[in-house]
């Protein structure tokens, strides 16, 4: 019986040794494992199995992405205060063997891996602000950002990590130079406002004269052809009042009638329409019977120019 019990005793005691040797490793983590201090190997995720007492999980390093918020302040080259608050995204660069003994035996703590970290970042924006005036800052995000990376990739690398992403996610200034800044953005707001207002000005003035000149166009062209059709009118006028003169005085010489009795008719009628449409003007008048005798004979001249145009062209 006792010896019974001293077996039980060995086997329950090997099966106790062989579980403290085993591990887990979680998803999204490695093990890096080392006996008597010194590295041995890279554990993967999942049931892992040590030597007891002999080999130990010295870290477990995670792969998966990191991020981690930053808040720092640099002076311009114009001696201004700029005050940052970004974003810092960076993982492992990969699962490789090597790279895992960077990542675990470059630094001693986590803590010391950010500390460097975010010093060496701040340090690279920070102479590259030095560079660049205060009104320059607020349009170079994108710059600083490619500058940073460039800068401190190489170094990186060396500690086994990448910088995925760094975005800045606000610039701030002192107070005196924010309220400066917000009088420059209010005065040059007021500047393209009163341009606008100018230039709509100058739009309105230049449609309204051109609508003038338009206008006067169109008037003096109504008014040429008005005129054109006065004239016109006028003609028809001498020519129908030619025509019934001519007919009339055809019609006196077949009735044997002496042609100045309707010459001395129209005299006296253009006399009465004188005094009844003259509106009080005064109108000189020869009313010598040599000057009747005188217009009787231009009127009669007319007549036979108007009743034989071939002899007047010959």
């Amino acid at each position: 019986m006792d010896h019974f019990s001293y077996w039980w005793v060995i086997v329950v005691g090997f099966f106790l040794l062989l579980f403290t040797g085993v591990k887990t490793i979680n998803q999204g983590f490695v093990g890096v494992v080392t006996m008597f201090g010194k590295y041995q190997r890279v554990l993967n995720p999942g049931l892992r199995f040590l030597i007891p007492f002999l080999e130990q999980i010295y870290r477990k390093v995670s792969i998966q992405n990191r991020s981690v918020e930053m808040e720092f302040q640099a002076v311009t080259a114009d001696q201004a205060n700029v005050y940052f608050k970004s974003m810092l995204l960076y993982s492992v660069q990969n699962a490789d063997e090597e790279t895992i003994k960077k990542v675990a035996f470059k630094f001693l703590s986590e803590r010391d891996l950010m500390q460097a970290l975010t010093r060496t970042i701040e340090g690279t924006i920070r102479s590259f602000v030095a560079t660049k005036r205060q009104a320059e800052i607020l349009g170079l995000r994108k710059e600083i950002v490619e500058y940073v990376k460039e800068q401190i990739d190489h170094l990186l690398e060396e500690w086994g990590y990448h910088l995925l992403d760094l975005q800045i996610n606000d610039i701030t200034f002192d107070k005196a130079i924010m309220d400066s800044m917000s009088r420059v953005v209010a005065s040059n707001n007021l500047k393209a406002a009163a341009e606008n207002e100018g230039q709509a000005l100058l739009i309105t003035k230049t449609k309204a004269a051109e609508a003038e000149g338009n206008s006067i166009k169109i008037a003096a062209e109504a008014e040429r052809i008005a005129a054109q059709l006065r004239g016109q009118g006028v003609a028809l006028f001498r020519e129908e009042v030619a025509r019934g003169m001519s007919q009339a005085a055809e019609q006196m010489k077949q009735a044997n009638l002496d042609t100045n009795v309707i010459l001395f008719s129209m005299w006296t009628e253009a006399i009465k329409n004188f005094a009844e449409v003259g509106k009080g003007n005064v109108i000189f008048l020869d009313g010598s019977s040599e000057s009747m005798q005188r217009s009787m004979q231009q009127i009669m001249a007319m007549m036979q120019m108007k009743s034989n145009p071939n002899q007047s062209q010959n």
